[in-house]
């Protein structure tokens, strides 16, 4: 049978588009790729990208404040939310131009338009257009959502923080994730009054306990008003802005109130069900290790699978499958070990298990220190700085690193490739220290905090 395509990819992301490049540009094959909103997907548009900005925008009134303990004259005036946003947009567009232009480059045909399944080898286009391709890839993201109840309030999600007109003077963030906390860091930054509800016990469900606590603690000491154990119970508009009732008694008006409670990925009449794929109740498209549906024609990367929703692991997928599909070479990326990053304040990374996790596994040794790191001590501040190392006492082998710190993105991304190697305990002892680091203390923990053994 012939096709118009060896490959077409549905959605422009970090996923689709590292697919479509390799297959095109590595393998030679002819491939074309729909993009109903703008190339570039979650992380450069409405994700990773314009929030490390907006992470780098409210850091500088804490930098301008510890420059003045440092001895500069230094001061900083109001911040100028069109101005920045202005130039977050130029940003955003020359990235998404750059996405375009090297798909192209790599010799993939780029449609500006919704697409959807019509068959296994068949795409249909909103233009009308009905094109065939061998294999179909779909790389469609996620987005947030809002609770049911809530979905009539107005209020915005993360996709809507980064067009808003002007910057509130109060705002309400609920969830505890990790986009919550980091907006709820974001815009506490920013000189925002800003309260934060989380109905669980502690935010950042999911992540090592010991640095939940800790990130907690640093954001509530650097002015956040977080309520832990608490969930909205009324909203109504009132005066301009949101008066919210929450389940434990509080009440406020609140100029903006913003849902981080949650994505969906993005599965949602392609016409996967008409062809007999039956999605995760979440809407999550089931696929196999290399991103491959049941239908043998049909794959999957990115968001829209659930299996784990940032961008490097979907480029990761994505290259992979083009491995496999044009390149004659079955990979498979290994979701067993990701490093990642939290960008609140202060930031969180981490590769590997949890101290939960690892106890639950065997006996395991934890070393940890918690201390006030020289550049702070010095300005005056009270933040305090997590390093923490789990080590299985059977093999002596690192089986997690959590960093609690300014910068533990940029450190925990080397943490990664010693834990991706197998370090030992004894091979972190064997490294020289830098000093004076933060960082130093990763390889100066001798003794053990506490042991679980059994």
């Amino acid at each position: 049978m012939t096709f118009d395509y060896d490959l077409f990819v549905i959605g422009g992301g970090s996923g689709g588009v590292r697919a479509a490049r390799i297959a095109a540009g590595e393998y030679g094959a002819k491939v074309a790729l729909a993009e109903e909103y703008r190339m570039g997907g979650t992380c450069v548009i409405r994700g990773c990208v314009p929030k490390k900005l907006m992470v780098f925008a409210s850091g500088f009134p804490g930098e301008v404040a510890d420059a003045r303990a440092y001895g500069w004259d230094a001061q900083i005036g109001a911040f100028d939310w069109g101005r920045f946003r202005t130039q977050l947009d130029a940003e955003l567009t020359r990235l998404e131009h750059a996405y375009r232009r090297n798909a192209g480059a790599a010799g993939v045909e780029i449609f500006d338009c919704r697409a959807t399944l019509a068959g296994p080898h068949e795409v249909h286009l909103a233009d009308g257009r009905e094109v065939s391709a061998r294999h179909i890839l779909i790389a469609t993201g996620g987005r947030p959502v809002v609770p049911g109840k809530w979905r009539e309030t107005g209020c915005m999600t993360s996709n809507e923080v980064f067009v808003m007109d002007r910057l509130p003077k109060s705002i309400l963030i609920i969830g505890g994730g990790y986009i919550a906390s980091e907006f709820a860091c974001i815009f506490n930054g920013l000189g925002v009054k800003t309260t934060q509800f989380y109905r669980g016990a502690q935010i950042l469900r999911g992540f090592d306990e010991e640095a939940r606590g800790h990130i907690s603690d640093e954001m509530i000491a650097n002015g956040i008003d977080l309520h832990l154990g608490s969930d909205i119970l009324e909203m109504e508009p009132c005066g301009g802005g949101t008066w919210v009732k929450s389940t434990t008694g509080h009440d406020a008006t609140y100029e903006a109130v913003l849902f981080a409670t949650g994505r969906r990925p993005n599965s949602d009449e392609l016409g996967l069900e008409a062809l007999g794929l039956e999605l995760k109740p979440n809407g999550a498209i089931p696929v196999d290790r290399y991103s491959q549906t049941r239908i043998p024609s049909i794959y999957a990367v990115g968001d829209v699978t659930d299996r784990a929703n940032l961008t490097p692991v979907a480029i990761r997928e994505g290259h992979a499958f083009a491995d496999t599909v044009f390149g004659g070479k079955p990979t498979y990326f290994d979701h067993g070990l990701i490093p990642t990053a939290i960008f609140t304040q202060p930031e969180y990374g981490t590769v590997g298990l949890t101290e939960e996790a690892a106890r639950a596994q065997g006996p395991v040794d934890v070393y940890c220190a918690a201390f006030r790191p020289m550049h702070s001590l010095f300005a005056g501040r009270n933040a305090r700085a997590l390093m923490k190392l789990i080590v299985c006492r059977n093999t002596d082998k690192v089986l997690g690193c959590h960093i609690v710190a300014d910068q533990s993105g940029e450190l925990i991304q080397l943490a990664g490739v010693a834990l991706s190697m197998g370090a030992t305990k004894a091979d972190f002892d064997r490294t020289l220290a830098v000093h004076p680091t933060m960082a130093e203390e990763l390889v100066t923990m001798r003794r053990p905090a506490r042991s679980h053994v059994d």
